[in-house]
């Protein structure tokens, strides 16, 4: 799933679904990189391993070797204009001279090549997205950048072909969306959800052990500042999405003399816990609801009981979908997530509870399938494998079914459609993890960094509004710049043009925009 969901579940697949004073030029020495050829790091600022030191020369100097990309699993081969590699960066960053992996990157050429002010690193979320493939589906929202950067997407470490985490096989997959209860009502049910959890992380560790205590958002911080100085930048120019911009916080916390223009859109809240995470999506997502049923005319309140009705109608009797999959009642949730993350699927998703309301769930199977992963041939991708991965890597947190079901009055008085997903979520997401997290909230402070401009929606359900103005806070003062979409969905560029060409004036011309513009 590619946005920010997880505590764990509802994570992702939705991108695609569909500056501190005003006007203020960036100093000459605030500038992105300019090098000619982007393959060499003779230019940059040194990148450091895990103490501070500078990395191995055999790393910091590597040359790339860009060549037509070929197909990703399960996708297409990009355009002509695309070019591939892969860049050697240590497994553990207290090794530098250790064990390497290899984090695959993919490049469009800047077209204005006079005008060339370096590359733009993207990161569209998850964790588990793979920028290789995403990239180059998503391009055409960035031609202004592209007329000046070269757009760079990446897999991070544990993702795709970079060291891809894989947990299980497409039938213990199946056999898991099928079988267990993401709501478990009975102790029977209670013990086979948790079992399942274990059984997600011990698959890991059998598949993917050797990858898995390093495939942390800190590690990949890491592996950003690497891939700019090999790209030669002397400063990261940066553009991160959802779980993109707590991975832009955590670098902009670890270089801040390494930032140059970034921007953080849909912005996941960095104090909050596992437990935050939850509650804020629990909020958010029932906010989106009740802007979708006010905007068919519905009562809200009304509606979400009539939509919490029919869930649990299902989870006594699953509703037929005309193959021999029946829809369950964590199928039906997740089908009614998908369309919440953009108001242009609004549409699909009234189209889909009205056939479920008539006894049907193909729709909703159809949408939860696209939201897993799932191809028509029953085959998923791995992105719910590096998801759980990275986000088990991060936090320490590890809550029990004890108290998880503590949280249940609590979710369930925030949102009866949501609540009990996400509170039983925070215990099974990474039940029994063999790999020990890293702390309970991400670093984001930055001081002395150049500012970086942090756009929040208010109807956005994956990363509520308010984790916006929190992350503007954490940068620091005169880092963090806010700027609010007054809006739906998640995620704001590309969709309100007060905000493209306010991002697009920062990224192109060094122009800030105030501190706390607003959108409409």
């Amino acid at each position: 799933m590619v946005a920010y969901v997880r505590a764990g579940a509802l994570a992702a697949a939705a991108l695609l679904l569909t500056g501190v004073l005003a006007g203020c030029e960036d100093a000459a020495d605030d500038k992105p990189g300019t090098p000619a050829d982007g393959t060499t790091a003779s230019a940059a600022s040194p990148s450091a391993d895990a103490s501070g030191k500078p990395l191995p020369a055999a790393l910091t100097s590597q040359r790339l070797d860009w060549k037509r990309c070929e197909a990703p699993e399960g996708g297409s081969a990009p355009g002509s204009s695309w070019r591939c590699t892969k860049v050697t960066v240590p497994l553990d960053y207290a090794k530098p001279d250790g064990d390497t992996i290899g984090i695959a990157l993919i490049r469009k050429e800047a077209r204005d090549k006079d005008r060339r002010l370096g590359s733009m690193l993207f990161n569209f979320g998850g964790p588990g997205g793979s920028g290789v493939s995403t990239l180059p589906r998503a391009a055409g929202s960035y031609g202004s950048l592209n007329t000046r950067y070269d757009l760079v997407g990446f897999d991070p470490r544990g993702v795709a072909e970079s060291a891809g985490v894989r947990c299980r096989t497409d039938q213990e997959q199946e056999s898991s969306y099928r079988k267990v209860d993401m709501t478990p009502d009975t102790a029977a049910e209670e013990a086979a959800f948790m079992k399942d959890g274990a059984g997600f992380g011990a698959g890991c560790e059998s598949r993917s052990g050797k990858v898995l205590p390093f495939v942390g958002t800190t590690n990949a911080a890491r592996d950003m500042d690497l891939i700019r100085e090999v790209l030669g930048d002397k400063k990261l120019t940066y553009f991160g999405f959802s779980y993109g911009t707590e991975l832009g916080g955590t670098y902009a916390h670890l270089f801040p003399e390494h930032v140059g223009r970034a921007v953080f859109d849909a912005v996941v809240d960095p104090t909050a816990d596992t437990t935050g995470h939850a509650r804020n999506q629990t909020t958010g997502f029932q906010r989106a609801l009740e802007n979708y049923l006010k905007d068919r005319g519905q009562d809200p309140k009304a509606g979400t009981r009539r939509i919490a009705a029919l869930l649990k109608r299902i989870d006594a009797k699953p509703l037929p979908t005309g193959t021999e999959r029946e829809l369950n009642e964590s199928l039906a949730i997740t089908g009614i997530v998908l369309p919440l993350y953009s108001k242009d699927n609004w549409p699909v998703l009234t189209q889909a509870l009205d056939e479920a309301e008539s006894g049907t769930g193909s729709m909703l199977l159809q949408l939860a399938d696209s939201y897993n992963g799932r191809d028509e041939n029953g085959h998923y991708d791995t992105q719910n494998h590096s998801q759980r991965a990275i986000s088990c890597a991060d936090t320490k947190a590890r809550p029990t079914a004890a108290e998880a079901k503590a949280l249940l009055p609590e979710f369930g008085k925030l949102s009866p459609v949501f609540g009990p997903f996400l509170a039983w979520d925070t215990a099974g997401w990474c039940a029994d993890w063999p790999v020990a997290g890293e702390h309970d909230t991400p670093e984001a402070s930055a001081p002395g960094a150049g500012p970086i401009l942090v756009v929040g929606t208010t109807g956005d359900p994956a990363t509520p509004y308010e984790g916006a103005r929190k992350m503007a806070d954490e940068l620091g003062e005169g880092v963090g710049v806010l700027l609010t979409n007054k809006g739906e969905g998640h995620g704001a560029y590309g969709g309100n043009s007060c905000v493209t060409s306010t991002v697009d004036a920062y990224f192109l011309d060094g122009k800030v925009p105030a501190d706390g513009k607003t959108c409409s």
